[in-house]
């Protein structure tokens, strides 16, 4: 849905009724669990929060690019992942504390209405003080480039493989309770760190692409393939070693990635650009999940191997893309 989203953003222009609609999509599908009554139910608003997230993304992300071009997109991009971090930290943790002093689901999921109507007020209140973002890029590309240049197929090439090799959390999650590596209560804690990992390393990833452009990615990816071992065959401190490369790793899909991508293509293909790498990239993330879901049940060397595998194929694609870069 991603890929059609960006294209009709692109044909149309209408950045902020696409993105107003997956929001409001996205933001009345969790609140709206307190009300189902069955399983059915709760599975079609999971379901519908998921398509209103893919048809917002791209053109947010195109917008996004806009608004950070005079701060730097490695910023711009890893601010946004850092605040979107605090989210996935704190919202979890509101609902733990409903659940733990009243035991109801309900109540708990129904709280969520409070910042899903915060979001979209501010929504609203952006969209009043700047109606064309595309007006904040003051050095706008005038290249009408029929194909997106070649430099962005292989930049895909390498993040599909990057996000391949990149397990869940929640076969991690399984794999410490199973495992008895990491006692269960523990667990909560150990996806806190990842993303306090991931929003504070967005933000200092951000500040160094904007400095060394795309470079940075090579250490990074190297850095964030250890997480597979560590997590897999460690022992409790290893083990929350791993899980904080993990959350760097996040850090790094959620900022630089998509923020390199404004780097490489005309300012008016942009939304299609994102549009096809961000739906690329999940599903290449779903096809490796899948995978080491299947090789988890006969060997977890064999779940070792294919992460570190996959992330470290993406190397020479990046320094190919560096190169080229480099060059023009």
């Amino acid at each position: 849905m991603r890929f059609f989203s960006g294209r009709i953003s692109e044909r149309t222009g209408e950045f902020w009724p696409i993105t107003f609609f997956g929001y409001i999509v996205q933001m009345s599908a969790v609140p709206l669990l307190a009300l189902a009554g069955n399983w059915r139910i709760a599975a079609l608003l999971i379901l519908l929060e998921r398509v209103g997230k893919a048809i917002r993304n791209p053109p947010r992300d195109v917008m996004l690019s806009h608004a950070a071009k005079e701060m730097g997109f490695g910023w711009g991009f890893g601010v946004h992942e850092a605040l979107d971090q605090c989210g996935a930290l704190f919202g979890p943790l509101v609902v733990a504390l409903i659940l733990a002093h009243r035991g109801d689901y309900r109540l708990a999921f129904g709280t969520l209405v409070v910042p899903a109507g915060m979001t979209l007020l501010l929504l609203s209140i952006a969209r009043m003080l700047y109606p064309r973002p595309e007006d904040l890029e003051v050095t706008t590309t005038n290249v009408q480039a029929k194909e997106l240049p070649r430099i962005f197929w292989v930049y895909l090439a390498a993040a599909a493989l990057v996000s391949a090799g990149f397990a869940d959390f929640q076969l991690i999650a399984f794999h410490f309770q199973k495992d008895a590596t990491v006692k269960t209560t523990w667990i909560p804690v150990f996806y806190s760190v990842a993303m306090a990992v991931s929003g504070a390393g967005s933000l200092a990833i951000g500040r160094l692409f904007d400095r060394f452009g795309i470079s940075v990615l090579i250490p990074l990816t190297v850095l964030s393939a250890l997480f597979a071992p560590l997590v897999f065959v460690g022992g409790f401190w290893p083990a929350l070693i791993g899980v904080a490369l993990w959350g760097l790793g996040m850090g790094v899909h959620e900022s630089i990635i998509p923020a390199a991508v404004a780097t490489m293509v005309p300012a008016e293909r942009r939304s299609s650009a994102y549009g096809l790498f961000t739906g690329a990239y999940g599903l290449f993330w779903f096809a490796g999940s899948a995978v080491i879901g299947i090789l988890y049940d006969h060997s977890v060397p064999a779940v070792i191997a294919f992460c570190v595998i996959a992330e470290l194929a993406a190397v020479p694609l990046f320094v190919r893309v560096q190169r080229q870069m480099a060059r023009s």
